[in-house]
């Protein structure tokens, strides 16, 4: 690590590492499984006399469309059905598809894996295979498939649909195989009825086959074997997405594709007339009752999939009791506890597929053939299934060579390994049985050779996951002792200490470096595998090389501890912080969790004190009632319903507290425009004014857009284009409003207040417009709550430095002062020097050391940082968000700009919290870089916890939940860096400070002098600026060339503070104005 490591630079290592490690999950757990070099199967039914089971196959996908709502009851949802009796009797939305289930084929629940998204869900329905959970990322682009497909391995398939997905498979397949027809992207509109976009796929499959009728060509060659037909219906997704899928829309939608299959299959088998035809109805993925999809919740993984047609068995029915296969009481509503349930993996179905169309098997695909689906005899089902595992061991084969030739020292799979039980003794013996007659024998060993592939396959996936896992975990730990490091050298001590870096542990280190290079260059590692070495190696390295300097922060910090029963206090607040932190790894699983701990914050007061309490009864009022209003929050459900009185209230609020500001500015923060800040005949500054009016104004515009926007939407009239370019100019406008004020008041010397109001009414008009429900009342409630935090933080600074200064003892916090790095960086490591190139307005600051007790406001930072997650949603669960918002200003599908829009909300918070970070650091005179560092360390370490948690088995609501998790803690290191970045930008140029601690230091630094402070005549040791001179703003400091305030030790801060008296009476007759111009607060 580079000695002369800048504050910017450190905080670019922290993001990249962040970033970097957390990419390793997909390195570790989701590395993608697409192999190719394989060769094909089928089920050679072709050298049989007998034919395959079906000439084509019809595919219809009915995107969106969960298993319940297909089968259930419900009244007419039908747009001009009259509110009589009759209308309101429960029926089935889906007869024709019923029909096909209670006599003419095979039905059952389809299980999808995470993540429920379309890409994957369709990649596993035509490619029979899972792709790795980062796929959903290209979901919504014309991103070729690059493996295998029942789209691909047929002679011929037209498809219609949407354009977000029917052009994958068009350009992953062999050129001129598919042919897709998609309408234009502007028809995905969410807040209009989606139900045209079917009619419309209907109505091509329609024009198609009358034009074949006149076409010759065309009519041969949809007479073709091997063709496949594919009807992707996205009416039902939209509609889900727009409306719910427990809505009228929804549920009528249902009843017109049910109209629009019975439609197809009647026009299908009239043209062909032969009997040859197979059917297969299902859908990518389900839908959560809040409209959203993606995660594991059970809503979103069941679908339905129902198969009729040429080549499927017909439904098993049983005359008394419940049939098979609804154990489960999923099913128990729908009226079909007659008809055996048959459920399968979602890729079983292009297995299904492949076989029904007489098609050899993707070779990509993972997918079990469902033999309860099919009509053939035991030997031809013995025979496809055995295809079937030949084509996943082959795949087996080619991943156990490619990994073989890149190991050292391979270890096969052991259950395919040895004579006996070897691939091809496997193969061979199955064989056997089929040639014996003994087909379900055959069938019991193909599905043991499958399940034994599987496995196989998962073996070799999972290889290198204890290597990668044991290096990822010390990066990580490596990354939490060089931070740590960096608070000690940085923050604690205030002088060099000599880095231990020697030869010999230079050499050490270098060794270690080359040996895994080397091993990861023998095995032909991903680069990613070589980032992930270099950054343990190099933070372990600069934590050995400055232990002499933790061994003496470490001293310090403990000085004050040298009683029994201030060792036993410092246990007692050590639990209590394990304590805290155990919380808020608990609140990733229970939100209430939140409720507790600001209940139990609202008695953080009283620990100071009556004396503090009646001091500060105001403050500690407000701090009560805004932790007890945060409680409630988590309470409230995280799936929330569109509210607009709720929404109108939230800004209601947020338009009054920007009239107020602008009312009682004066009052609020006169003090830092009067004649100790300005001169007297300086004209008032009337640009604040305008700026929070202009920003008042915004609030009142969005509410006004938005119950325009919320009325149309409801009256599904869809969104005016007035009322949408008027809220897309009231959001920007309130974005860039801070962004003008600087620009055109560069050198203006502002209040922190100011500053503080101006950020909260750059995000009102945003959550106004993109507020659902209470997320307005929120956002008032938790900025509310970071300024009450900012004040307490302050007071019990103030508390701590005047019961010190009482007691006579010196001030528990050691002076500091800026070091200089050494030239040639040999005893200023990058631990310390991670922030030395401070800015200049931070050089000229006055600041303290970090101590033990400063471990609060960390902690307090991570938890209010969680809350702005958790208060309004459930982050781990990707459905807990709703589009409801931003159909107000995006009605039309474009899901990248729909989540930045969703985002920007989500992290608008932080940059509040970034503000009153710069804030409080100024207030409590600590250098820029302390709080965040110590906050990197305890949110990496839920990060290790949350990297071993993460699962690849369970339900996939467990899977996915897992993965949501570790990225989300993992991106709070980033956000931290965010935080810490923004922090000194958002308050630059701020007055921060009061006389009061002017006043409380004074008298705490005469008595650490041995001198009787009167509140002003004291002196603080305090650091010096970047060319070493000492700033002279506040009253009090010592004479100009004093040099020696900046020592470490009790010993050396009393000897500064006696020696700081002698220009005491001097110093008090300066200006008081002297505050400001020092860069001091006042």
């Amino acid at each position: 690590m580079a000695a002369h490591l800048g504050r910017k630079s450190f905080l670019t290592i922290a993001v990249l590492f962040h970033l970097l490690y957390m990419y390793s999950i997909f390195d570790i757990y989701f590395v993608s499984p697409i192999v190719s070099g394989m060769r094909a199967h089928g089920a050679d039914l072709n050298e049989s006399p007998e034919p395959p089971p079906s000439r084509r196959l019809v595919l219809f996908v009915g995107d969106g469309l969960r298993a319940d709502k297909a089968f259930q009851e419900f009244p007419d949802p039908s747009p001009n059905a009259p509110n009589t009796t009759e209308t309101q009797k429960p029926r089935r939305l889906m007869p024709f598809l019923r029909s096909r289930i209670e006599s003419h084929g095979t039905f059952g629940v389809s299980h999808t894996r995470v993540p429920t998204e379309s890409r994957p869900g369709h990649v596993a329905l035509i490619g029979g295979l899972y792709e790795d959970v980062s796929a959903v990322a290209t979901g919504w682009k014309l991103n070729p498939v690059h493996f295998d497909s029942v789209f691909n391995r047929s002679r011929h398939t037209w498809s219609w649909g949407s354009p977000d997905i029917l052009p994958m498979f068009k350009e992953g397949a062999v050129p001129g195989r598919v042919h897709a027809d998609t309408y234009g992207a502007e028809a995905e509109d969410f807040t209009t009825d989606a139900t045209h976009l079917d009619i419309w796929v209907f109505d091509k499959v329609k024009a198609l086959f009358k034009q074949a009728e006149k076409d010759q060509k065309l009519n041969e060659e949809l007479r073709k074997d091997k063709s496949v037909l594919f009807l992707h219906l996205l009416g039902l997704d939209m509609t889900g997405h727009g409306f719910r899928p427990y809505s009228r829309e929804y549920l009528h939608n249902i009843q017109v594709v049910d109209k629009g299959v019975k439609e197809m299959t009647e026009l299908i088998e009239n043209f062909y007339g032969d009997g040859q035809t197979s059917f297969v109805f299902t859908a990518d993925h389900g839908m959560s009752d809040w409209g959203s999809h993606g995660d594991g919740h059970p809503d979103n993984t069941r679908t339905p999939l129902v198969a009729w047609g040429s080549g499927v068995a017909k439904p098993k029915r049983v005359k008394k009791g419940v049939a098979p296969g609804h154990e489960d009481g999923f099913s128990s509503d729908w009226d079909l506890d007659r008809v055996q349930r048959h459920d399968v993996e979602q890729a079983d179905i292009a297995a299904l597929m492949a076989y029904l169309a007489g098609l050899e098997y993707p070779v990509n695909s993972v997918g079990q053939l469902p033999l309860s689906y099919l009509s053939a005899d035991p030997k031809s089902k013995a025979k496809a299934l055995l295809a079937n595992a030949q084509e996943v061991l082959e795949m087996y084969h080619v991943k156990e060579e490619r990994k073989q030739s890149a190991k050292l020292r391979f270890k096969p799979y052991p259950e395919l390994s040895g004579d006996d039980q070897s691939a091809d003794a496997r193969v061979e013996h199955i064989s056997n049985l089929i040639a014996g007659g003994k087909y379900d024998d055959a069938i019991d060993k193909s599905l043991e050779l499958m399940k034994v592939s599987l496995g196989g396959l998962q073996y070799l996936q999972t290889y290198d996951w204890l290597f990668l896992r044991v290096l990822v975990t010390v990066g990580y730990l490596g990354w939490i002792a060089f931070a740590l490091t960096t608070v000690v050298d940085l923050h604690v001590l205030q002088h060099d200490v000599p880095s231990s870096r020697t030869t010999v542990s230079r050499g050490a280190f270098g060794a270690v470096l080359a040996a895994l290079y080397s091993f990861l260059l023998v095995e032909r590692s991903p680069w990613t595998y070589y980032a992930y070495v270099i950054f343990p190696v190099a933070f372990w390295e600069e934590v050995y090389a400055r232990k002499d300097a933790l061994a003496e922060g470490g001293r310090l910090l403990l000085r004050e501890y040298q009683s029994s029963s201030a060792w036993l206090g410092l246990v007692l607040k050590c639990v209590a912080y394990l304590g805290v932190l155990e919380a808020l790894a608990q609140s990733y699983f229970y939100r209430d969790v939140y409720t507790i701990c600001y209940l139990l914050a609202t008695t953080w007061p009283a620990f100071y004190g009556m004396d503090f309490l009646k001091r500060n009864i105001v403050l500690v009022t407000a701090w009560v009632v805004s932790c007890v209003t945060m409680s409630t929050f988590t309470m409230l459900p995280a799936m929330k319903t569109e509210n607009l009185n709720l929404i109108l209230l939230g800004g209601l609020l947020m338009f009054v507290f920007g009239l107020s500001y602008l009312v009682f500015e004066d009052k609020i923060i006169g003090a830092a425009y009067t004649t100790d800040s300005r001169q007297s005949d300086e004209p008032k500054d009337t640009g604040s004014r305008v700026l929070v009016g202009f920003q008042t104004g915004l609030i009142a515009l969005a509410m006004l857009v938005t119950y325009s926007s919320v009325n149309s939407l409801q009256a599904r009239q869809g969104l005016p284009l007035g009322t949408q370019v008027v809220g897309w100019i009231t959001l920007l406008y309130s974005l860039s409003a801070p962004l003008i004020d600087s620009f055109l008041r560069p050198k203006t010397q502002i209040h922190y207040l100011y500053r503080l109001t101006t950020i909260f009414l750059t995000f009102a008009p945003m959550f106004v417009i993109l507020t659902i429900e209470y997320e307005g009342l929120f956002y008032i409630a938790f900025c509310t709550t970071l300024f009450t935090w900012l004040q307490m933080e302050r007071r019990v600074y103030e508390h701590t430095l005047a019961s010190t200064a009482d007691a006579g003892s010196p001030p528990t916090a050691t002076p500091g002062t800026d070091r200089k790095s050494k030239p040639d960086g040999a005893t200023n490591g990058a631990a310390k020097s991670a922030i030395s190139s401070q800015p200049q307005e931070q050089s000229q600051r006055q600041y303290r050391s970090f101590t033990l007790s400063d471990l609060r406001t960390p902690l307090f930072l991570l938890f209010l940082t969680h809350s702005a997650f958790f208060s309004v949603g459930n982050i781990p669960s990707i459905s807990s968000f709703s589009l409801d918002a931003v159909y107000r200003l995006l009605p039309i599908f474009d899901p990248f700009s729909q989540a930045s829009l969703l985002l920007l909300k989500i992290l608008s918070p932080f940059v509040v919290i970034s503000a009153v970070l710069g804030v409080l650091t100024r207030m409590l005179h600590l250098k820029d870089g302390a709080v965040f560092l110590v906050v990197v360390g305890i949110v990496d370490w839920l990060t290790v916890r949350f990297f071993w948690s993460v699962s690849v088995e369970g339900s996939w609501l467990e899977i996915g939940e897992s993965i949501s998790r570790f990225g989300i803690v993992s991106l709070l290191g980033v956000f931290c860096a965010g935080i810490e970045g923004g922090g000194g930008g958002l308050v630059g140029g701020v007055v921060v400070g009061s006389e009061r601690v002017g006043r409380v230091e004074g008298k705490a630094d005469a008595a650490a002098g041995g001198g009787s402070g009167n509140g002003n005549g004291g002196t603080r040791a305090y650091g010096t600026d970047g060319a070493g001179r000492e700033g002279k703003g506040r009253e009090g400091m010592a004479q100009k060339d004093h040099t020696a305030m900046a020592s470490n030790s009790q010993l050396e801060g009393y000897q500064s503070a006696q020696k700081s008296r002698g220009g005491k009476e001097k110093e008090n007759n300066k200006p008081r104005n002297a505050a400001v111009k020092g860069g001091a607060s006042g």
